[in-house]
Parts: structure tokens; sequence; C-alpha cells
């Protein structure tokens, strides 16, 4: 079963996520960027959905540090964000994430279907 990274500092969001994907995947949530970079070797993710804020290091470090392992620098990581602006999504994919999401998800299965289709890309 494929494994899911998720990193957000609000509860709620990780356990919507949660309960979003756990039929489909193995979900393991971090409330911060410190705790999942610390656990990312144990856990060896298919997929991490990243928040862009967050209370240690925001997503843009989190994903700067995830991509300097260079077992790493070709894992999906998505950015996943509530505040978004024009030009968010620009900003992101020049940073070297995946793809951009934002909250809220309104379509549960247009998401857990990209979740999908970046595990198999992960897998390849």
């Amino acid at each position: 079963m494929n494994r899911i990274v998720i990193v957000d500092d609000v509860e709620d969001n990780r356990d919507f996520l949660f309960y979003a994907l756990n039929e489909r995947f193995e979900v393991i949530g971090y409330s911060n960027g410190e705790d999942a970079l610390s656990r990312l070797h144990t856990d060896r993710p298919s997929v991490v959905i990243l928040d862009l804020s967050l209370p240690d290091i925001n997503g843009f470090e989190v994903l700067r540090r995830i991509r300097e392992q260079p077992e790493f620098e070709s894992m999906p990581v998505i950015a996943l964000t509530a505040h978004a602006m024009a030009g968010d999504r620009e900003k992101c994919m020049a940073a070297g994430f995946t793809d951009y999401i934002s909250k809220p998800i309104l379509d549960l299965d247009e998401f857990t279907n990209c979740i999908e289709a970046y595990c198999a890309q992960s897998h390849k």
C-alpha cells in the first residue's frame, strides 16, 4: 500500500485528509516540518502533501530540505494552502513542488485520483 505523509499544523486539516485518503493509502500525519523531515527516511512516503504555512519552518524550506536528499529529489511533493493568491501556483512550481492544491478541497474523487496518479509515478 502506498504511504502518504501529510504535513499540516491544523489538526482538523490532517484529520480531513486522513479520512479522505485512508481507504486507499497508508496515511501518516505531522504537525510541523521538523518532525516530518526527521521521519522521512523511516516513513519512505510515495507522496508528501505539504502545507506552506507551518509553525516551525515553512513549506518552501521543508521542500528545499527534501530535495537536497538524492533519494527524495524526484518524490512527488504537493503544496497545499488556504492562502491562495495570484501567482502562488507558479511560485510553488518554480520552487520544485510537483503540484499545488488550494484549500478547501472541493472534489474529493479528483483529489484522491490525483494522489493515486502521483503514487504510480513515484514507483516508476
